[in-house]
């Protein structure tokens, strides 16, 4: 058994802040692979059932718990450490998913084990779990200035930032089998795969004469049909005289 943790503050005023990305993959992920409903335990939302190999879906191999801590981002370890002692869970069996000041906007990393790096869900959950989990890294992209920082995590994605974060939430749900099964480095390749921009289209290039010829001159224009007349009319006149 796997516990994927989100970590997020609760109710609608926090919903779609930078800092509740955690919330929001776990959401991605239950919709995904038919997990839920979620219900209130451990000081938590959580939602129970499966999830498969790499491409499998609803009714997978792995039995997994989705929590969703209720206790406020501060105290996420709370939550976290009830669960993981019920279910009899070591920091190995537990992957967190959070937002990450440090990676641009979209980007994703998996690392296990480290420093809470200012995060204070993280230092909660290291107080009540130890460091030794996975954490999935959700970039927001940092706002330039530490001391805008709070301001920047506690606001609301922009309506812009929609274009990295649904394919993003996308990939992540889409690919969590791979996570669940250990694979990591190949999990992340997925996600990269998945939210990179396309490219730019190539213009069209116009022919280049042969070597040694020059480009032929454009054509000129005709003279407008008054001024051809006036100069017929001239050129006859310069004959009479």
């Amino acid at each position: 058994m796997l516990l994927l943790v989100g970590l997020g503050n609760p109710g609608p005023d926090y919903a779609g802040h930078r800092h509740n990305i955690g919330f929001m993959a776990v959401d991605a992920i239950a919709a995904r692979h038919g997990l839920g409903p979620f219900r209130s335990k451990f000081q938590a939302q959580v939602a129970d059932g499966r999830i498969g190999g790499p491409g499998g879906g609803p009714g997978g191999d792995e039995k997994v718990l989705l929590l969703k801590p209720q206790t406020f981002m501060n105290l996420s370890g709370q939550a976290v450490g009830e669960a993981a002692r019920f279910h009899k869970l070591t920091p190995a069996q537990v992957i967190v998913f959070h937002d990450e000041l440090d990676l641009a906007p979209g980007k994703v990393k998996v690392k296990t084990g480290g420093g809470a790096a200012g995060h204070n869900g993280l230092r909660s959950l290291d107080a009540h779990l130890g460091n030794a989990y996975r954490r999935v890294r959700l970039g927001i992209g940092h706002p330039g200035d530490k001391a805008r920082v709070h301001g920047h995590v506690l606001s609301s994605f922009a309506k812009a930032d929609r274009d990295w974060l649904t394919p993003l939430l996308d990939a992540v749900a889409d690919h969590v089998p791979l996570l669940v099964a250990g694979r990591d480095s190949d999990f992340m390749s997925k996600v990269a795969q998945a939210t990179r921009p396309p490219k730019p289209e190539k213009s069209a290039k116009t022919d280049a004469p042969p070597k040694g010829e020059s480009a032929p001159a454009p054509p000129q224009p005709a003279a407008p049909a008054a001024e051809t007349s006036l100069g017929q009319a001239l050129l006859k006149a310069l004959r009479r005289s």
